[in-house]
């Protein structure tokens, strides 16, 4: 089959290079297409690999502008004429282009949505409750946004929760003398307890959260500065820029407000070459959002690093009792509370066994190989199996006797 895998960023969603590597291993032909831009680390990576880029005759933008239609009419054109078997997209902004653009034409759709946010604003959930019924299939992040796509009425056997997964071999426990390398590049000694943070900062939202940053990088400031009240020898390490110039803007009134330029407890560092880089260096990782799927918990957890989350979301799903916290969301009582947990377990020296069962939850549930395959084994199923899917959807049950055995999204064998 041929898929083209539409994407409104030539420069994030990286996540997708495994599921279109998967693909092409299968023997499928894969094209994405990209909005028109600079050379952007995803497109370069696409490159690399080989896989055709077709830079969009749309920029992925909805303005009330005539630009907008000759746009979307342009995208039709370059959709027909690739003529793919499915097309799958990724960002809510390339599902309402594809969606639109794709009127007509028989490509199957697969939606793969990486977070819930545009779903916790009661206008995009009421407009997506009609328009997430133009997919054949949507394919959630997580558990969490497979329940609110099954909420406002896309029928369960059309909504498949697979997580964008984590190269687990990447990311993985640091060398002691990896380890050491990093703590002292971040001017950490052996004794001081270290929190991480990774997350870009994300201005405020009209629609959704006003006048918050989805992160959290607020709580986790406020929090911070009561913990080491008690713990005065103890560092945060903040890892992330602003996402945009709205973004840079917020980050600078966040560290005004908390006087982070004159905080030595804390260190806020644009960008980084590696990330591993923080996490190696971190006794614990903080992911304190008002909204988020997975986040950096599943990439902590493979480095061995225990995660402290909210409530937020999928966040849950990324720790258990025995490998991390979970807190209320904006509860920076209880945040400082599970800081102090940690800290406690830090001095104890049991806080690396806790990481060690990070470890061993995030290769069970998030590891990239088989979220890459499950992923391709539903783009095969819409699109090769087109009557047993008309029939069932992804109902197991149904597939079975159809003839198609299918085990938890495994790899498909006829009986």
């Amino acid at each position: 089959m041929k898929v083209a895998m539409i994407i409104k960023t030539d420069d994030g969603g990286r996540w997708t290079l495994s599921q279109l590597d998967e693909l092409r291993d299968r023997g499928h032909e894969v094209v994405a297409v990209l909005p028109p831009g600079s050379e952007g680390q995803l497109r370069k990576a696409l490159h690399d690999r080989g896989i055709d880029v077709v830079q969009s005759a749309f920029d992925f933008r909805f303005r009330p502008t005539p630009a907008t239609l000759t746009g979307l009419l342009g995208l039709r054109e370059q959709l027909r004429a690739l003529a793919p078997d499915v097309l799958h997209y990724h960002l809510y902004a390339s599902a309402l282009a594809v969606r639109i653009a794709s009127l007509g034409l028989p490509a199957r759709r697969v939606h793969m949505v990486p977070g819930p946010l545009f779903l916790e604003s009661p206008l995009i959930r009421t407009v997506e409750r009609v328009l997430c019924r133009r997919d054949e299939v949507v394919i959630s992040g997580s558990d969490h946004t497979a329940a609110l796509y099954r909420g406002i009425g896309m029928p369960a056997a059309r909504v498949a929760p697979i997580p964008y997964g984590t190269d687990c071999d990447y990311f993985s426990p640091p060398s002691p003398a990896y380890r050491a390398a990093c703590r002292d590049a971040f001017g950490v000694g052996d004794g001081t307890f270290t929190a991480c943070m990774v997350a870009y900062v994300y201005p405020p939202k009209r629609l959704t959260h006003r006048g918050r940053g989805i992160k959290g990088h607020d709580i986790l400031l406020t929090a911070w500065r009561r913990f080491r009240r008690d713990v005065p020898d103890s560092r945060l390490i903040l890892l992330g820029g602003g996402f945009n110039a709205d973004g840079e803007t917020y980050k600078r009134q966040l560290m005004t407000r908390f006087g982070v330029a004159g905080d030595p407890g804390v260190d806020w560092q644009d960008s980084v070459l590696d990330v591993r880089d923080c996490y190696a260096a971190a006794d614990v990782s903080v992911s304190p959002s008002l909204s988020e799927n997975h986040g950096a918990a599943r990439e902590a957890g493979a480095m061995g690093v225990p995660s402290i989350v909210s409530d937020a979301g999928a966040l849950p799903e990324t720790v258990d009792p025995s490998s991390g916290w979970l807190v209320p969301r904006d509860d920076v009582d209880a945040l400082v509370a599970a800081l102090h947990e940690a800290h406690a377990e830090f001095l104890a020296g049991t806080l690396r066994h806790r990481g060690a069962l990070s470890r061993e939850l995030i290769v069970t549930r998030f590891a990239e190989g088989p979220a890459a395959a499950a992923v391709a084994d539903v783009l095969e199923l819409v699109a090769l199996d087109r009557d047993a899917f008309d029939r069932h959807g992804l109902d197991r049950d149904g597939l079975k006797q159809d003839g198609l055995k299918r085990d938890a999204f495994g790899r498909d064998g006829r009986r």
